[in-house]
């Protein structure tokens, strides 16, 4: 009898871990947008750039890690077009208008993440996702670089944080307004490249 119960328990475990590993648990993250930034620059007049942000925005992690390892994360965000901000209201208000964003037609702008692979170097990542923004889904890739660990603040948050990358064609999403300056050339780059710091908390 002994012998039996112990070979029910041992059988047990066994089955409980190989479920673990199957369907491990999903460890949730949400974004701490008071210190994150959502940047963006682009190319101005073909000799400087001109760098904004979206201020408002809402977004998950979720992991299977218990540890600072995300590879196969799941990233879903949200951004509010509307909110975009470049220091200049009268800049502001055209990027919000038909020309360009169209945030009364299109107000949000969305990721949601396809794969997150470990790069070459420990600790980054290579994310691929669909970007949706002015009404039009495209795949991009990024690269993001992680922090080294997962840290507790004061108040006993466990707290992460990426530093994300890249580059798109705005004129793929339809953002094609543009203006020929006198000496060649157009007002305002093609390319943006984006520069992201994001700040992730435990879900408790």
């Amino acid at each position: 009898m002994k012998t039996t119960f112990k070979t029910l328990v041992a059988l047990t475990a066994l089955s409980l871990s190989a479920e673990a590993q199957t369907n491990p648990i999903a460890i949730g993250w949400n974004i701490d947008a008071s210190h994150s930034k959502l940047g963006f620059a682009v190319t101005h007049m073909m000799v400087s750039e001109t760098e904004g942000k979206f201020k408002i925005y809402e977004g998950k992690v979720t992991s299977t890690k218990a540890d600072a390892d995300f590879n196969d994360a799941k990233i879903d965000f949200s951004i509010d077009a509307a909110s975009i901000n470049t220091d200049d209201e009268k800049r502001d208000g055209h990027l919000k208008s038909p020309d360009f964003f169209d945030v009364a037609k299109f107000p949000k702008i969305t990721f949601v993440s396809k794969s997150m692979k470990a790069g070459k170097v420990k600790g980054t990542y290579v994310l691929t996702g669909d970007l949706t923004m002015h009404g039009v889904t495209k795949s991009v890739t990024l690269n993001a670089i992680g922090a080294s660990k997962i840290v507790k603040d004061p108040y006993g948050m466990e707290r992460y944080a990426f530093k994300v990358t890249g580059k798109l064609n705005r004129k793929d999403y339809g953002l094609a307004w543009n203006a020929a300056l006198e000496a060649g050339g157009v007002a305002v780059s093609e390319d943006v490249r984006l520069d992201i710091n994001i700040e992730i908390t435990k879900a408790k």
